[in-house]
């Protein structure tokens, strides 16, 4: 039985166009899915490397005209893969056009852009029943989900403590080119939007509680970089004698976070670790148990039973999250066959595309999405005038 199409477009083709693309062009053959994904349409801004990579990663028409993507009737879904101060145009121009949507993280630039495509995603879904999709990838990551499951099923009992830290050091080096991750007008912020808002995300999203209240701090360690680069992207090194420009977003941000069903947090965001790599680190404390994760180490998930019930054994345990009875590993490879970075993709495809075909909810929501946007940004305010705790605000029911 031929399964109906679901035709694609992907405006984007740098670090996150080439996960999605090997997330849409995997998920059909290892997952039976409702809808059978086509790679329809690459858009870029230069024709010959639009066009070389829509070869390379397997589309079959590319463009440069993300207006004309949205207004093709023969494409159902909109796959936003851009820098944050373009998702907003994008994706309301995209949903008013009737298309599924899903949108890279950080939602928006602004809570004023997210409450918009917030607002757009609500009418469309309820004039056209197109679905939109915020990309906080880490959420498929099965050891992830197997915390939220240990804290759902009350093994953790209340929550006191939640201690996330997200570490990279791609931007160590002061020669480090001048990308538009650096600038503020393109990306919104820097390490904050970048890496925190996939900690802010995790924290609420495991607990099931919203974060109510921050004390923060932020630091731009290096305030002007290379703008020629040998490399474009994480990592790479500037020509130290080029001109520079000035960095105006943030290389790390620190704050202490309350939670609404009472629990503590402290979140870090940096990328400017000497060492770490992709350190995304969250440990939960409850008065019954604790879990703790590092991506470093994306298969195992760390375990306390604090029951009492064996107590000269007391410990935290490995759980290697490979069987088959773990979230979405049955698609994969025998037990002891761990997954990658890459997979998270392919898991997020495949819920974006169960939620367009009607057979769960979309999640995150662009809703859940401006809540972290609220966060950031009650984030930067606390930062920016020092005051000890900024509530976070939110309209009331």
């Amino acid at each position: 039985m031929t399964k109906d199409s679901l035709r694609v477009a992907m405006i984007g083709t740098a670090f996150m166009g080439k996960a999605h693309s090997q997330a849409w062009r995997t998920a059909p053959h290892f997952f039976d899915l409702p809808l059978e994904p086509r790679l329809e349409l690459l858009v870029g801004r230069s024709p010959e490397g639009t066009a070389d990579r829509a070869g390379r990663l397997g589309w079959e028409q590319w463009s440069t005209d993300w207006r004309a993507a949205v207004a093709n009737p023969d494409i159902d879904v909109i796959d936003i893969c851009t820098p944050g101060d373009t998702h907003a145009e994008i994706a309301i121009a995209a949903l008013e056009a009737g298309k599924h949507v899903l949108c890279e993280k950080p939602l928006a630039n602004s809570v004023a852009e997210a409450e918009r495509m917030t607002e757009a995603a609500e009418r469309a879904h309820a004039s056209t029943g197109a679905i939109a999709m915020c990309g906080f990838s880490y959420r498929r990551t099965p050891a992830l989900i197997l915390a939220r499951r240990f804290v759902e099923e009350g093994r953790l009992g209340a929550i006191r403590h939640v201690r996330a830290a997200y570490l990279q050091d791609w931007l160590r080096d002061a020669n480090a080119p001048l990308t538009w991750r650096l600038d503020r007008t393109k990306a919104g912020s820097g390490a904050l939007g970048d890496i925190g808002a996939h900690s802010i995300d995790t924290a609420q999203w495991l607990t099931g509680q919203s974060i109510t209240e921050v004390s923060a701090t932020m630091r731009t360690f290096v305030t002007e970089r290379p703008e020629r680069a040998e490399t474009v992207g994480l990592g790479g090194r500037g020509d130290e004698h080029a001109p520079k420009g000035p960095v105006t977003v943030d290389d790390a941000a620190a704050f202490t976070a309350s939670f609404s069903e009472g629990a503590l947090g402290v979140f870090e965001a940096t990328r400017m670790a000497t060492g770490r790599r992709n350190a995304n680190r969250i440990e939960l404390n409850g008065e019954r148990g604790s879990v703790a994760f590092d991506f470093e180490r994306m298969n195992e998930l760390e375990y306390f039973d604090g029951s009492g019930a064996d107590p000269d054994a007391e410990g935290f345990r490995r759980i290697q999250v490979t069987d088959p009875a773990h979230p979405y590993m049955s698609n994969w490879w025998p037990t002891g066959h761990g997954i990658g970075y890459e997979h998270l993709f392919t898991h997020q495809a495949v819920e974006f595309i169960r939620a367009i075909a009607g057979e769960a909810p979309a999640s995150p929501s662009f809703a859940e999405a401006l809540d972290v946007q609220r966060v950031l940004a009650s984030v930067e305010a606390s930062a920016s005038d020092r005051s000890r705790a900024t509530p976070v605000e939110r309209p009331r029911a």
